[in-house]
């Protein structure tokens, strides 16, 4: 399996008693849809290009996205080690489908954003994952601009035409492409006049 035909589902956070569990963080919705989850991919820290197949012996849900995880084959504490930090990957076939306007964030990187006031504003780069929400990374007039992923200002993408839909708020774009006061030249004190 190659990385570009598998999605992250998490990764390794660390350890967990002596017999070769580990503790992993599930980037889902609900941790116990995996609970009988059969084969998982490894990246592993060292080499995240390189994909390792491993059967799956138990996964049981912790708190929030936290799971115990027992991988056939890893019986020991030194065998698990090593294991900290890769990444769990399964492949892209797996996905849940989605209904039409919906979409999967690897889908629409290249897809224009078109705004429903401004019509065509650029091409989605990348998204980024932060804690307190997703955003969609767009180029805008050389400049990256960041959309919240929202209900109310991502609508849909349009597969067919590979086009997603926003409704951006009045002043966002401005934000982006207008020097902040901080970045206008302010006189030296010492200037003399």
């Amino acid at each position: 399996m190659l990385l570009d035909e598998t999605y992250q589902l998490g990764y390794i956070i660390k350890t967990h008693g002596l017999r070769g569990h580990v503790v992993a963080h599930f980037d889902v919705d609900d941790a116990k849809a995996y609970q009988k989850l059969k084969t998982v991919y490894l990246a592993l820290a060292g080499a995240p290009t390189k994909l390792v197949e491993h059967k799956v012996e138990m996964v049981q849900p912790q708190t929030g996205s936290k799971v115990l995880l027992k991988l056939s084959g890893i019986d020991r504490i030194e065998e698990a080690e090593p294991l900290r930090g890769s990444q769990l990957h399964l492949p892209l076939t797996d996905l849940p489908a989605l209904e039409e306007d919906q979409f999967y964030f690897h889908d629409v990187i290249g897809f224009t954003v078109i705004d429903e006031n401004l019509g065509e504003l650029g091409t989605v780069e990348n998204f980024y994952e932060l804690p307190q929400q997703d955003m969609l990374a767009m180029r805008y007039q050389g400049q990256e601009v960041l959309i919240p992923v929202v209900d109310e200002l991502v609508s849909h993408a349009d597969h067919t035409k590979k086009q997603i839909y926003v409704n951006l708020p009045d002043g966002l774009l401005d934000v982006y492409l207008k020097p902040s006061s901080r970045d206008k030249e302010e006189p030296d004190e010492f200037d003399e006049a």
